[in-house]
């Protein structure tokens, strides 16, 4: 009897995959569009048309012929005692603002963590800087220092003209800086203390750690990426600060408030240099990211 080979049954091909665009990435760009859109014209593109900008000569002026320049803006800002008094200002606004909010917001959010009597009222009180307008802020706190009606000259039985004097404009306006930012930093920080287990509390105080300790050495580490985070916006956010302080003092006395924010408007909107003042927020810009770019590498490598 002889055997009958089979033949071996040949292996299946996978399903090729249809080229071009699947129907759920479709579906997704269209969703995201109508988010994409403002971003595009109303950020990614202005930023970009600043960027190039920033190497012509260009004017806010009628009959001036806009031509390439190189870095020839730049080499002029880095030269200009202006920009580097400017920075200089604004990095200690910067600083100063990031690091005392962040205090003042760490104390107010323990507070506002711990089961007090009408918690509720006060943690709506403590967000009310955050609903209003800077324009506003400044103006409330302009009549705060007001050298002859303000209620500050009258509490302390004064007559300093805080917002006019060289030596005090710039903390004043730091105080208004702390006060207005503060909010925000506090809820984030609340949400960060409510989001840690209580039982690390428990354990800690089992073991007979002081309420110092505990939060040395419980609450601290667990917040950190919320600090991080925070701290991080803060910075950004208060170097980039305008009308807060153009309204407080429009960079005054004798620019010792001029933030670099000032000045790039002072010399687009005043003396009409619209090239050299995008190049003024382009270094600016540069200067930022490498600062914050080192300060997270340094949380993160602790963090390690």
């Amino acid at each position: 009897m002889t055997a009958t080979a089979t033949r071996p049954a040949r292996p299946r091909r996978p399903h090729a995959r249809p080229k071009g665009i699947s129907r759920r990435t479709r579906e997704m760009w269209l969703l995201m569009l109508p988010a994409l859109v403002p971003v595009l014209l109303f950020s990614v593109g202005p930023l970009l048309y600043g960027i190039g900008l920033a190497f012509t000569d260009a004017r806010n002026t009628r009959n001036h012929e806009t031509s390439f320049v190189g870095f020839e803006n730049l080499v002029e800002l880095l030269s200009a005692a202006d920009f580097w008094s400017s920075f200089r200002i604004g990095m200690i606004w910067a600083v100063s603002v990031t690091v005392l909010q962040f205090v003042a917001a760490l104390g107010l959010a323990l507070l506002l963590n711990e089961n007090l009597r009408f918690r509720g009222v006060a943690r709506v009180l403590a967000v009310v800087p955050w609903a209003m307008p800077p324009v506003v802020i400044g103006l409330m706190w302009r009549l705060v220092y007001h050298p002859d009606a303000g209620i500050l000259n009258s509490l302390l039985g004064t007559e300093i003209n805080w917002l006019a004097d060289f030596s005090l404009a710039l903390p004043a306006i730091i105080v208004v800086g702390v006060w207005t930012g503060m909010p925000q930093t506090t809820v984030v920080l609340l949400a960060g203390l409510q989001g840690i287990p209580k039982e690390l509390y428990e354990a800690g105080e089992v073991d007979g750690a002081s309420r110092w300790r505990r939060f040395w050495n419980i609450t601290l580490p667990q917040l950190r990426p919320v600090i991080v985070a925070i701290t991080s916006l803060d910075f950004v956010w208060n170097i980039n600060q305008f009308g807060l302080v153009y309204v407080l003092t429009q960079g005054g006395p004798g620019g010792q408030t001029r933030l670099p924010m000032l000045f790039a408007y002072e010399e687009a909107f005043r003396y009409r240099f619209a090239g050299y003042a995008s190049m003024l927020g382009l270094a600016m810009a540069i200067v930022v990211l490498a600062v914050l770019g080192l300060y997270l590498w340094r949380q993160m490598r602790e963090t390690r």
